[in-house]
């Protein structure tokens, strides 16, 4: 590894640093100094013209802590004739945007071009026609350091990568970054993978996973970007602390009109305010719900039991009441949404008038047509048998109303389960109402029975092992007409209701021929923390294959008797505290607040998760529940008995645990006062 001092090609290299951010600057000017105002047609072309430069401008953003490129590659030849950038022995540097001079010609290569891939795919057993790759290494936004292989010499030896394993392990303050100069080959063809096939990613902690579908994201709008700026693209978190942190990887990529949402977001028709006890809120996400609401739902069409007159001047149109029955029942048949056949049902009837006019020599256009459909013996007719149905009225029914329920419910719900999901005090209305979570799912399903759900091109849904049958169903609801990548972990379950296998989960999302990843490569945990969380994989998860730690570094690792109680905990941080990095403090929700006074206590700050961390602030309070999918340098875990015993079960309870063991990037300390659980020991 070359480093700095008299090193001409470092110098060469820092030259070319200078002038790329030079030439961004340049591209940037450029765009800020466009004149729009001779062509625009309008005010509005105007104002979304000026969204789109702005967008641009943003795009072009030069941050200084970050590389502008990260690598090079020498090709033997050119790269290829769709390459047209290639030529005989053309070097390419590749970075997290394309920048080119003042004449066009590239100096940084987007890493998702096809030429860049080789960076991350090409190796001495498979070259790729690439002679040299080297890798850069960087202090701040400084050029310090650069490493090379030379995959055509069979002299020189495979090797692991210092600056690699360097950046990988790199002290980490503040949100999720990117990991653009470390993506592995396994993680490149999950990125790389298709937009029109759906790919699930099982990953155990730190294998990358979270990263491959933000990377996925941002691939996908480099190949798609016509196509995904029509359609739209959405991330799925598993709260608003992890949303946080994950937000500044794709803007850092250049990408900004990647919306992020929860579930409960997509969900938000009611407010909620109330809560379900566990055995309830499975029930109630248990796929079988769909089809009591449909039954539900339908139960409001009711057959004509008479004829409709319609009037038109001195003439009077009848269609009898077996023809009107006709037209309800085809209209059943067609499997359309409930509020597509209801708007259907009047021109049905008044096509029905119009075939009678003409036998009758009469020759009516569409707006007769029409003008029938909106004749007031028509609309009273479809109000009658085809009535409107509101979809948070509808499950208030069905929550509170025992014999509506059990109507619907019959040969599908247990009547134990169906006393489960009915509220012991009715509501009054849909406003008054202590909707829960699960109860807004069951109120999203309805609505997209009545009217359908807007679909996107892409979706990516992180932590999906968390969901239940029915928050699937709402996802997929979302991405009908795109792909998903749905990426998860079976081990980190943590919910009543957690997916048991991939296969149901993705039946359940619509997304049955969706193809399954495992990640197993560990590139976040250290090897000693992975192999002591692994201690719990018999007990949680049999069937999956341990994460194997590929880190040279073992970390730092240490399990302590806590005899002074918090003073110990706070003695831990404040000595990991003295390390560089972030330290995450993990605990039960219920000992964070004795915890909090400790630290205060002791004048050390910190803050909860989600909220920002600083070089003066390094100190993370986290409560296990909001543990999932956060990293930090440094981790405490407090009293590993009572993060088990904090959830329902036991099974939960160690799947909690197995989440706050392999939160840690570089070390991990355990501290407990009562007995550590006999998984681990």
């Amino acid at each position: 590894m070359s480093t700095p001092g008299h090193d001409d090609p470092l110098s060469k290299e820092r030259s070319h640093l200078a002038a790329s951010r030079s030439a961004l600057r340049a591209m940037r000017e450029d765009v800020e100094s466009l004149d729009i105002t001779d062509v625009t047609a309008n005010w509005v072309n105007a104002a979304v013209l000026e969204a789109q430069i702005e967008q641009r401008i943003k795009a072009l953003a030069d941050l200084s802590e970050t590389p502008l490129f990260f690598g090079r590659l020498d090709y033997l030849h050119a790269p290829g004739a769709e390459q047209a950038e290639g030529g005989e022995g053309e070097r390419f540097y590749v970075g997290r945007r394309h920048v080119h001079d003042a004449d066009g010609d590239p100096m940084v290569i987007d890493w998702r071009a096809p030429v860049s891939q080789p960076f991350y795919r090409a190796s001495k057993k498979d070259p790729q026609d690439v002679s040299l790759r080297r890798r850069f290494g960087y202090t701040g936004g400084d050029l310090t350091a650069y490493e090379d292989e030379h995959l055509l010499d069979p002299a020189e030896a495979a090797t692991t990568s210092r600056l690699l394993q360097q950046e990988i392990e790199r002290p980490r303050v503040g949100p999720m970054r990117d990991i653009v100069a470390t993506i592995q080959p396994e993680q490149d063809e999950i990125v790389r993978a298709g937009l029109a096939g759906s790919v699930c990613v099982q990953g155990g902690p730190g294998t990358g996973k979270t990263a491959v579908g933000l990377h996925r994201v941002a691939y996908l709008l480099y190949a798609h970007r016509e196509r995904l700026a029509r359609t739209g693209t959405l991330v799925i978190g598993p709260n608003r602390s992890f949303l946080h942190y994950i937000e500044q990887v794709l803007p850092a990529l250049g990408e900004l009109t990647v919306r992020q949402a929860t579930v409960d977001d997509l969900v938000a028709h009611v407010e909620v305010r109330g809560t379900d006890e566990a055995p309830t809120a499975v029930i109630k996400g248990d796929a079988r719900m769909a089809e009591v609401l449909r039954r539900a739902l339908y139960s409001h069409v009711v057959p004509p039991t008479e004829g409709v007159v319609v009037v038109r001047g001195s003439r009077r149109w009848r269609v009898p009441v077996y023809e009107l029955e006709e037209i309800v029942r085809e209209l059943l048949a067609r499997d359309i949404r409930y509020g597509a056949a209801r708007e259907a049902l009047p021109q049905r009837i008044a096509h029905a008038v119009l075939v009678q006019m003409e036998r009758a020599g009469e020759a009516p256009d569409d707006r007769v047509q029409n003008a029938v459909a909106r004749n007031a013996a028509v609309k009273s007719l479809v109000k009658s048998v085809w009535p409107q149905v509101d979809p948070a009225r509808l499950v208030l029914r069905l929550l509170t109303d025992a014999d509506f329920l059990a109507e619907h419910a019959e040969g599908v719900m247990t009547g134990d389960e169906q006393k489960a999901v009915l509220w012991v005090k009715p509501a009054r209305s849909v406003k008054s109402a202590r909707w829960s979570p699960a109860d807004a799912v069951l109120i999203d399903e309805a609505t997209d029975l009545i009217e359908r759900t807007h679909s996107l091109g892409h979706v990516v849904l992180d932590e999906a092992q968390d969901l239940s049958p029915m928050q699937y169903r709402a996802v997929g609801r979302r991405c009908t007409t795109g792909s998903a990548t749905v990426l998860g972990d079976l081990a980190q379950g943590t919910t009543p209701w957690a997916t048991r296998s991939w296969e149901e989960a993705l039946g359940h999302l619509g997304k049955g021929e969706a193809v399954v990843e495992e990640l197993t490569a560990g590139f976040r945990v250290p090897t000693d923390v992975i192999a002591y969380a692994s201690r719990l994989l018999p007990h949680i998860a049999p069937g999956l294959t341990p994460v194997a730690s590929i880190r040279e570094n073992p970390g730092f690792f240490d399990i302590r008797t806590a005899d002074a109680g918090p003073a110990d905990v706070v003695a831990a941080c404040r000595e990991l505290l003295e390390r560089e990095g972030s330290v995450g403090l993990i605990a039960a929700d219920a000992r964070v607040p004795e915890l909090a006074a400790a630290l205060a206590a002791a004048g050390i700050g910190h803050v909860g998760p989600g909220e920002e961390t600083t070089h003066a602030t390094r100190l993370t309070l986290v409560p296990a529940s909001l543990a999932k999918g956060l990293e930090y340098d440094y981790v405490v875990l407090d009293e590993p008995q009572a993060v088990v015993d904090g959830e329902p079960d036991e099974r939960t309870g160690l799947r909690r645990l197995y989440v706050a063991l392999t939160r840690a990037v570089s070390g991990l300390v355990v501290t407990h006062t009562t007995g550590l659980p006999p998984q681990l020991t």
